[in-house]
């Protein structure tokens, strides 16, 4: 299992929103309208228009504050997609794997898919549908990779947060970082390494970050892996049973 995988390093991350804004750059989307929820954090969510955004979440203990989590969230590409897993049982065409690097791809295809089914078959909450129901998510940049350039993300990053390059390069580069981190902060973890191609270095639980961080049945919405394989199995039983 090579490919390609992204490693990022949640301890740089002071939140700029570089790789936000680059990948709307990239990808010519539009601006949202935005307003004052209570963080600092804009838009309030991913959409169809923002494929990555750079969440905020502030902790705090004994009514004072504590300390910022900032959280670049995108696709994971899981190694296994349960998106494509539930999407090939009505259209293999709609969402793709790509042989070379990894990523996982919705196609226009995806407007006959059923977007509220796929996005909660992803543990990660991600996929999102305009008005004309055709679901969209980060695609790893593959343009710009097939052409031996960085993602957009990656390229834009000032402090070092977002690395990109060959599956075993990235793991070993995190199994280090790891390391070093857990010198100073004991509790720092690897997001879901061996099944995402996106990898996340925090410092403290994944869900302080983020409540879809990482990869559990018991967020509310979400389908495990297991579950799904056995939706997918379910209408096979039916037929042969």
């Amino acid at each position: 299992m090579q490919g390609k995988t992204f490693f990022i390093d949640l301890t740089k991350c002071t939140a700029c929103r570089g790789c936000q804004v680059a990948c709307k750059q990239w990808k010519k989307l539009p601006a949202e309208e935005t307003k004052n929820w209570g963080s600092f954090q804009n838009p309030k969510d991913l959409s169809f228009n923002t494929l990555k955004l750079v969440r905020f979440s502030e902790v705090e203990e004994n009514g004072e504050f504590k300390n910022w989590y900032f959280f670049p969230d995108q696709c994971r590409h899981c190694v296994h997609p349960p998106c494509k897993m539930v999407g090939d049982m009505y259209d293999d065409t709609a969402i793709l794997h790509d042989p070379e690097t990894g990523a996982i791809l919705f196609t226009d295809r995806t407007k006959n898919l059923d977007g509220e089914e796929i996005r909660t078959s992803c543990p990660y909450d991600i996929p999102r549908w305009d008005e004309t129901k055709v679901q969209a998510k980060c695609d790893m940049c593959l343009d710009r990779v097939q052409n031996g350039l960085l993602p957009a993300c990656v390229l834009s990053c000032p402090t070092g947060t977002m690395h990109f390059g060959d599956r075993g390069e990235m793991l070993e580069l995190a199994g280090k970082r790891l390391a070093e981190v857990r010198a100073y902060r004991p509790n720092a973890v690897l997001v879901d390494p061996e099944d995402t191609r996106v990898v996340y270095l925090c410092e403290e639980s994944p869900r302080r970050y983020h409540g879809y961080a990482m990869a559990q049945a018991d967020v509310p919405g979400t389908l495990s892996r297991k579950r799904v394989l056995a939706a997918v199995a379910s209408p096979v039983r039916r037929l042969f049973g």
